[in-house]
C-alpha cells in the first residue's frame, strides 16, 4: 500500500525568501498531491517539526545560533494556511528525519505501507533523510513531483540526484501513478 508524506509544510519553513518565492507553486502541487491521495484512497501522513522552547531538543546549528524555528504555540510552527490537507496520521518531529524518534515507522506498519510518495521541504535536508531512512526500513520511496523545493536549487538538485541513483527513488507525478 501507498502512503503520501508530507514534510514541514509549515509557516517557519516557507516564509523566508527564497522559499516565499516558491510557496504558491509547491503550495498548488502539494494540494493536487493530498487531492490525489483523497481520491486513490491513499493515506495523507503530515509530518511537522515542533519544537519545544527548551534548548535541549534544537538542532546543533539552532542551538549555536540561537535562532529556532517552528517553536511550539507560535503561528510559524503551523501548517500552511492554504493547505487542506486533512491528514490520517500526524507526526510531530524534531529533527530533520521523520523517523528519527518518532513512532512514523510503527504507524506506517499498522497501515501496511511498503511505498511511500514524499514531498516538502527542504530537498537536502528533511525530505532527503527521511527518504533515505525510508530505504533503510525496506519501504520504496517516490518523489513528489513538484511538491519538494530549496532555498539552493543546485543542492536540491544534487539531492534527487543522489536519490535516484543510491536508492532508486525517482520524481513521480500523479499520472505516473494512475496507469
Amino acid at each position: 500500500m501507498r502512503a503520501l508524506l508530507l514534510i514541514d509544510l509549515q509557516e517557519d519553513f516557507l516564509d523566508p525568501p527564497p522559499l516565499a518565492e516558491q510557496r504558491s507553486d509547491l503550495v498548488r502541487a502539494v494540494q493536487r498531491w493530498a487531492d490525489w491521495a483523497r481520491d486513490h484512497d491513499v493515506p495523507v501522513i503530515e509530518a511537522r517539526t515542533v519544537l519545544p522552547e527548551d534548548k535541549s531538543t534544537w538542532a546543533l546549528n539552532m542551538r549555536e545560533d540561537d535562532q529556532p524555528v517552528v517553536l511550539e504555540g507560535t503561528q510559524g510552527a503551523e501548517t500552511l494556511t492554504e493547505l487542506d490537507l486533512r491528514p490520517d496520521v500526524e507526526i510531530v518531529k524534531r529533527r530533520d528525519d521523520a523517523f528519527h524518534g518518532t513512532d512514523l515507522l510503527e504507524r506506517l506498519r499498522a497501515l501496511d505501507v511498503d511505498e511511500l510518495i514524499v514531498g516538502g521541504v527542504v530537498t537536502e535536508a528533511c525530505l532527503a533523510m527521511t527518504a533515505a531512512t525510508a530505504y533503510a526500513h525496506d519501504l520504496r520511496v517516490l518523489i513528489a513531483e513538484g511538491a519538494v523545493t530549496s532555498a539552493d536549487r543546485a543542492a536540491h538538485d544534487a539531492a534527487l540526484k543522489w536519490l535516484r541513483e543510491q536508492y532508486r527513488q525517482d520524481v513521480v507525478s500523479p499520472e505516473d501513478l494512475d496507469d
